[in-house]
């Protein structure tokens, strides 16, 4: 049975949704507020395709990244869009970070991390990367670059193929339950869907206030930013250089990322944006700033992580800073091989009530409304299985009513 579906947001999560939809032979209308596709959390990552090292085994993370790694690579294959294999070394820079490097290993090969090898022998670390310091790795060889904007587009082909509309700049307003149907709102326009799926990243807390929902999680946006290497000194990097986690931590720390263009950065930080959309320090929302620090789980959130705070907005603030991090890794680094910022991007970390964040992917269901509360990275590796999964668990004649946060 066709049904009407209106799908809010234009990144890759939610144009991969309308894309299974329209195939399926759905009325599926997209809503973007801003006027081209792919403009925020698709459009300001890394490009990386991850294989899975970090996450924990039999979360949706883990399970729906070793699906959407194939999937993703798959599409690429099909629409011939450049997908290039360079290869993750995650590096203990030392011996204190040996047993942590166990985990990563264990955690890896429970995800079936695919062609994963520990090296301990210095001779081979530094034949995959020759320039990077360290006493022992994982390497992943399958880890990619891609380009998820360029990705989103051919997917919004396929949708328009399909006879799905995509109605660019057109901001959500309200949505209200009409006789078990959505009524869906822009300044512009408002229609009646059967269902209406919610993918709107940084904002998902804000458009999940419309019908109701629990407000919890609610959004912390992190901005994380990037230096770029110089060309000269990016073949100091071969692939992807990245730290051993700290596990206190939600974020990977300072890492070397290659590109799918061949443009090497370096990156990113983590510090506290104050603006859902802050991209840059003097982006600021008085109502996005006083939202998060009213919200109950600010300050336990503040009291357990002030430490990191402090030193990622130095790093932020102070170049030489920043740089200590990175030459942990590559010796060889000169602070004149950061040439430029890089654009940076924002994170939608959802967090609860007791200042706890939510590690995992999390889907909440308001009668006909799908709500993706949590979709952080590998959101874009895993977009197409996230897709087959809210349409299997949630769009189903008897959806799920119930957060599912593993």
């Amino acid at each position: 049975m066709t049904e009407r579906v209106g799908v809010v947001g234009g990144g890759i999560v939610g144009i991969a949704l309308a894309r299974l939809l329209t195939g399926r032979g759905d009325d599926v209308t997209i809503f973007e507020k801003e006027s081209h596709l792919a403009q925020h959390q698709t459009g300001h990552n890394s490009g990386v395709v991850h294989a899975g090292l970090y996450y924990k085994p039999g979360s949706l993370k883990a399970t729906l990244c070793a699906s959407g790694r194939v999937k993703i690579r798959e599409f690429c294959e099909e629409k011939r869009l450049p997908y290039r294999e360079v290869g993750k070394l995650v590096v203990a820079v030392d011996a204190s970070e040996l047993a942590a490097l166990a985990e990563i290993e264990r955690r890896s090969i429970e995800n079936r991390v695919p062609d994963l090898a520990r090296i301990d022998d210095i001779v081979r670390l530094r034949e995959i990367e020759p320039h990077t310091a360290g006493v022992a790795a994982v390497h992943s060889p399958r880890t990619a670059a891609v380009d998820y904007s360029t990705i989103t587009e051919a997917m919004a082909q396929d949708v328009r193929a399909a006879g799905g509309r995509i109605l660019l700049s057109h901001e959500v307003t309200g949505m209200a339950e009409e006789n078990g149907r959505v009524r869906v709102t822009t300044p512009v326009f408002d229609d009646v869907f059967d269902r209406v799926i919610v993918c709107a990243g940084l904002h998902s807390d804000a458009v999940a206030r419309f019908v109701g929902a629990d407000p919890a999680p609610k959004i912390l946006p992190f901005r994380g930013e990037y230096w770029e290497m110089t060309p000269e000194s990016a073949s100091l990097v071969r692939g992807m250089i990245y730290p051993v986690p700290d596990p206190r931590f939600p974020f990977l720390g300072v890492h070397f990322t290659r590109g799918v263009y061949d443009a090497v950065h370096v990156g990113p930080n983590a510090v506290p944006a104050l603006s859902r959309e802050g991209y840059r320090w003097l982006r600021i929302s008085a109502r996005d700033t006083w939202e998060s620090l009213s919200w109950p789980g600010a300050w336990p959130l503040a009291k357990q992580h002030w430490r990191m705070g402090v030193d990622e907005i130095s790093g932020s603030l102070i170049k030489p800073l920043y740089y200590r991090k990175a030459r942990r890794f590559l010796p060889e680094l000169k602070i004149s091989d950061l040439s430029h910022r890089a654009a940076a991007g924002v994170r939608a970390q959802a967090w609860g009530r007791a200042g706890e964040l939510i590690d995992d992917f999390a889907v909440d269901q308001v009668g006909a409304v799908t709500l993706l509360r949590n979709a952080p990275s590998p959101a874009a590796t895993s977009s197409i299985a996230i897709a087959e999964y809210v349409a299997e668990h949630y769009l189903a004649p008897t959806p799920r009513s119930r957060l599912h946060r593993r």
